[in-house]
């Protein structure tokens, strides 16, 4: 296993000093699957002032000192080492509520989530895998170390864990592991809004979320009540082949890893259900749902403690997300106009994804998207208006003409919408001209 030069030296001077020391976790379950390791947790029998003895020539400071954790700073890099451990009790289904320091890394590796987790490495022992979790690895499983019943009990938010690590992953969870999961799913009300929120972030990213959110939607609906209405939903229209929930997931992973665009899949259509109308015919229709499905997405997320910055690019798009923009350069600087660039190219992703999820035939409308994203980049190139505040006549200029007061407002309303529409070109002179000959006060 290659390490960084400060791994490397942490180790080696852990062991000049007659210690045992490892990397353990995820940086020894990444090497092992050829994944990109963007982090690396060292461990060791020496206690924390014996670290701290061992680093007297570096910074260190005390990050978790109750856990047994120092800091160990090397110039502009840092290394967290902590003590091997064993956990007390966890009265509240979280946080052990003592921790008891032990020479033996087996005994610290016992207590971790998973087996794929609970590998050590050394250059000196090499691997030491008391759980076979370079076997899990091998046969891409997700087990827990131990009695899983006990594992999902001591902290709950190991069940989203779980989820997270077999969607990001792409292994299976097993089922001794999985039935805990189920049996024990109501103590994710156990963990603060903001784990739970970070955990779904990167689970909705994985590269086989489609697969666990359709498994573990009992889970799901846990965390956003609302989403069980959609389940099993008949849509009753002949532009949707499948079913609500299952349209939903399908959008979420044809949407690129971003996220907060991926939550705008989850919930773009959550108030279908709310807005179900009939015709004549039977079909059912779901009018305004983009409208409802933002009012509720806003509750959700603030319920789970997104940003507000957040919020409002997932309530925007949502709310704009069944628009339909016509193929014409006004209709696409309108919606630039009212959006911003960003948006509209997110909104476009969305769009794509959610029609590229309502028939078997995953190319509807895909034409139209592709000339709305021409459209945005030629008007782009050419530094367009799309804001008051890229008029070429601004309020000065109509105070000069003699304009005031109100009317200074509503003059530059009707000149941007003129732009917008194509009806004047955005020159001072063309303004001025247009400005005398059509405004009524």
């Amino acid at each position: 296993m290659l390490l960084p030069s400060e791994i490397e030296l942490c180790l080696s001077l852990l062991n000049q000093n007659g210690y045992s020391a490892y990397v353990v976790g995820g940086a020894v379950r990444d090497h092992l699957m050829g994944r990109q390791i963007n982090d690396y947790d060292v461990c060791t029998d020496a206690l924390p002032n014996e670290v701290e003895g061992v680093f007297h020539d570096y910074r260190v400071i005390e990050t978790g000192i109750k856990h047994g954790t120092v800091t160990v700073f090397f110039g502009p890099s840092s290394v967290e080492i902590t003590t091997f451990r064993t956990d007390g009790s966890y009265s509240d289904g979280r946080h052990p509520d003592s921790v008891d320091f032990t020479r033996d890394i087996v005994k610290d590796l016992s207590r971790r989530d998973f087996t794929v987790n609970a590998i050590a490495y050394s250059p000196i022992e090499v691997y030491i895998d008391p759980f076979c979790g370079i076997g899990d690895i091998s046969s891409k499983v997700i087990r827990c170390v131990g009695d899983p019943t006990r594992r999902f009990s001591e902290d709950a938010l190991r069940i989203l864990r779980a989820l997270r690590f077999s969607a990001t992953l792409g292994f299976t969870i097993n089922n001794e592991t999985s039935n805990a999961i189920f049996t024990l799913k109501h103590n994710l009300s156990l963990v603060s809004k903001e784990r739970v929120r970070d955990e779904i972030k990167k689970l909705i990213c994985g590269k086989d979320m489609l697969r666990v959110m359709n498994d573990y939607r009992d889970i799901m609906a846990l965390i956003i009540p609302d989403i069980s209405a959609t389940f099993d939903y008949n849509q009753n229209n002949p532009h949707h082949d499948f079913d609500l929930y299952t349209h939903i997931v399908k959008t979420v992973s044809n949407l690129p890893c971003d996220p907060t665009l991926r939550f705008s899949g989850l919930l773009h259509d959550i108030a279908k259900p709310i807005t179900e109308s009939k015709d004549n015919n039977g079909i059912s229709h779901f009018y305004a749902h983009a409208h409802h499905s933002a009012e509720m997405a806003e509750k959700i997320l603030r319920d789970l403690r997104f940003s507000n910055v957040e919020i409002k690019r997932i309530v925007t798009l949502i709310r704009h997300h069944d628009g339909v923009i016509e193929e014409t350069e006004s209709a696409v600087s309108r919606k630039l106009s009212k959006i911003g660039k960003d948006l509209y190219f997110d909104l476009l992703d969305l769009q794509r994804a959610d029609n590229a999820s309502q028939k078997l035939d995953p190319s509807l409308r895909s034409e139209h998207n592709e000339a709305l994203r021409k459209i945005a980049s030629d008007i782009l190139s050419k530094e367009p208006c799309l804001s008051l505040s890229d008029l070429a006549l601004n309020g000065n200029d109509l105070i000069d003409m003699g304009y005031k007061g109100k009317e200074i407002g509503k003059a530059l309303t009707l000149l941007f919408n003129a732009v917008l529409n194509g009806e004047v070109k955005n020159t001072k002179k063309d303004l001025s001209e247009y400005i005398r000959i059509n405004f009524k006060n």
